[in-house]
């Protein structure tokens, strides 16, 4: 096993709390991704991790309320476990298509806003159109990946 702060797991988290994830959450999910079959308990996953029952207490809470990742239980074993939820990550990818077409939706109103600057009305217009684009194309690209998983096992 790698010591805490080494390894795939650790550089995908920090690539993930790059990207906008809080830390500690971020560690929760890399871990649970090579976690065995049974998943990991909240204690084993502090000792993976290095930290506090605490710490791994906050981030599966944000874990779970964000559908990433579920409690498991285990007949005879009275700790909860923890895994992904099947699909989390492009889950995880088309949650946003809403809120892109929203932003795109507010910098569309910007640009209204803007009239008398072309540059920048031109600048929200092409956000609004890329964010639009996302929007449509995130949950088809999901869909079409699924199909072609679904196919490939045949």
């Amino acid at each position: 096993m790698d010591h805490p702060g080494t390894g795939p797991a650790e550089q995908a988290a920090a690539l993930l709390t790059a990207a906008g994830m809080a830390r500690m959450p971020a560690r929760v999910m890399m871990a649970l991704v090579g976690s065995p079959d049974e998943g990991y308990t909240a204690a084993e996953l502090g000792d993976r991790l290095g930290v506090s029952a605490a710490a791994v207490s906050g981030a599966v809470r944000y874990l779970v309320s964000m559908r990433l990742i579920q409690r498991v239980s285990r007949p005879g074993d009275r700790r909860d476990r923890y895994d992904l939820v099947d699909h989390a990550w492009s889950g995880m990818i088309t949650a946003n298509a809403p809120m892109y077409a929203a932003l795109a939706a507010a910098m569309d109103d910007i640009a209204d806003d803007n009239a008398d600057a072309p540059l920048s009305v031109a600048r929200a217009r092409d956000v609004a159109d890329f964010l639009r684009y996302l929007a449509e194309r995130m949950p088809r690209l999901a869909d079409e990946w699924r199909a072609q998983r679904a196919a490939d096992r045949g």
